[in-house]
């Protein structure tokens, strides 16, 4: 019997252009085991289920929208997801080649060194891993990722092309209206971020 593997999923956006290269589904998982000062989505530190979505069904998911170049995962913590996040973007490889980058806390060399059979199918399944901790003081609002000290690895030749825009594009936000909420999309600089808290504070 298949083994059912679910991801505890915090958030997804179906379709944005701020987290990477032309159209991407987004997928934000709950959980991390990092704190850093000023995270961006404090509510999706604490390792709690949130929304359980089998991985199969978050392919399907993902499969039945339309014109998307790739996924994007972040959180919250991937790596401590990595068996569910890998089962799912291997369903995905096997349907479609889309282009796969996903943000983590730990750097590549850490991964590396846990020699964990998990976290290395993840990465053996992605184009860009964008590693390292977010420093609030270096978020220098550029690129697609979150400050200046977070590195980005080219896993495959898919996106050299796209190498200054990962580190020097100037940093967009998209902001997705629900029925009753709002959703932020993309790295903000500081200032909107800050805006962004005090305007919720104020609200």
């Amino acid at each position: 019997s298949q083994l059912v593997v679910a991801i505890n999923v915090a958030e997804i956006c179906p379709q944005t252009r701020v987290l990477g290269p032309g159209r991407r589904f987004v997928i934000w998982v709950q959980g991390c085991c990092f704190h850093c000062p000023g995270c961006i989505a404090p509510d999706w530190i604490p390792r709690q289920p949130a929304t359980l979505i089998e991985a199969e069904d978050l392919a399907d998911w993902i499969l039945s929208v339309p014109d998307l170049d790739g996924v994007t995962v972040s959180g919250g913590e991937p790596m401590l997801q990595a068996a569910a996040l890998s089962e799912l973007l291997t369903h995905l490889r096997q349907k479609r080649d889309f282009s796969l980058i996903c943000y983590s806390g730990f750097t590549l060399e850490q991964l590396q060194a846990q020699g964990d059979r998990n976290s290395d199918r993840l990465l053996s399944l992605l184009d860009v891993l964008i590693d390292g901790l977010y420093v609030e003081g270096l978020n220098d609002g550029r690129g697609w990722r979150g400050s200046s000290n977070q590195r980005i690895h080219f896993l495959t030749p898919r996106h050299a092309q796209d190498a200054a825009a990962f580190s020097h594009r100037p940093r967009q936000v998209e902001v997705h209206l629900r029925r009753d909420s709002a959703l932020l999309v993309g790295i903000p600089p500081r200032a909107v971020s800050q805006a962004l808290h005090r305007a919720i504070a104020d609200s």
